[in-house]
């Protein structure tokens, strides 16, 4: 503490002095940067403007949440820094608190009424960023928030509509892939890209391919009238690439129907019993069911 006060005259005519580094940091923006409480405390209580911006329009609170230095991000928010100031680029704190996977931070935000439905100029929400980056718990918290289905909704401000799933599928994060189905994202939502089964079949991510195909994607075309098997064969040629293409040729070979009414054959035990409204998958094979089949079919529910 005797330390502090030693420093607390220069620091008053650094702050007179509206005097920055190189790169327009404020001591303030500093301090946040390095979590140094006791700094930021002395700096407030001089009077330095809580929300002085730097060259790129970023707020102290910026570069807190950046951190995830929640006790800063406290002092800062309690002395009226705005939660949802937008920097140059149109990122608020829980852009970058998200992004970077701090959980405690945009829990902290969030209660501070942070709007994770705000949009940073390349068209990204804090979900957004945390589903391209795999944050999976800030990803849960997100979709907690009683703004969950505005934001797995499509955003007029995105004219590419590339979703979080799309994000999230192009890195190969299946864990957000799940939470994001459990909210009710639209699996098959169209991006100028293509869907996010186009994004993981494009990126080699076996695995998310496996699971979309396992949910019942639809096998669609993006808007060159491509599927993502057609992207695969024009792309790629690695052993991924190979996996995913029988994936996407067995996904291809079925489609599902609708029964029109009910059907049951009292005198073949082997055969299907069907209502009115069943789905019903049907997928061509190379082999006949019978005999008497012209062609390969297979039935499942």
């Amino acid at each position: 503490r005797n330390s502090l006060k030693i420093h607390q005259t220069p620091i008053k005519s650094l702050l007179t002095a509206n005097k920055r580094s190189t790169i327009s940091l404020s001591p303030l923006h500093h301090a946040a940067l390095g979590g140094n409480k006791e700094l930021i405390a002395l700096l407030l209580e001089a009077q330095a403007a809580v929300d002085i911006k730097d060259n790129k329009g970023m707020r102290p609170l910026h570069y807190a949440a950046w951190q995830g230095k929640t006790e800063p991000m406290k002092m800062l928010l309690k002395s009226g820094s705005s939660v949802n100031g937008q920097s140059d680029e149109g990122q608020i704190p829980l852009h970058l608190s998200a992004q970077h996977g701090h959980y405690d931070g945009s829990e902290m935000l969030l209660q501070h009424q942070s709007n994770p439905c705000i949009s940073d100029s390349a068209g990204k929400t804090p979900l957004d960023l945390a589903c391209e980056f795999g944050r999976v718990g800030v990803v849960q918290l997100l979709l907690s928030s009683n703004m969950c289905a505005a934001m797995i909704e499509p955003k007029p401000s995105d004219p590419n509509g590339v979703s979080p799933l799309h994000l999230a599928a192009k890195n190969g994060h299946i864990e957000v892939i799940r939470l994001l189905i459990q909210a009710g994202i639209d699996i098959n939502r169209q991006a100028e890209s293509g869907t996010a089964l186009h994004q993981a079949a494009l990126c080699g991510k076996t695995e998310v391919v496996r699971l979309l195909l396992d949910v019942s994607v639809s096998v669609l075309r993006n808007t060159l009238s491509q599927t993502a098997l057609d992207i695969v064969n024009q792309f790629t040629t690695t052993q991924a690439s190979r996996e995913i293409k029988q994936l996407l040729r067995d996904a291809s070979a079925a489609m599902q129907v609708r029964a029109l009414k009910d059907y049951c054959n009292n005198y073949d035990l082997t055969s299907l019993n069907i209502k009115a409204g069943d789905i019903i998958t049907v997928q061509y094979i190379s082999q006949p069911c019978s005999q008497s089949a012209a062609f390969g079919c297979a039935y499942s529910f």
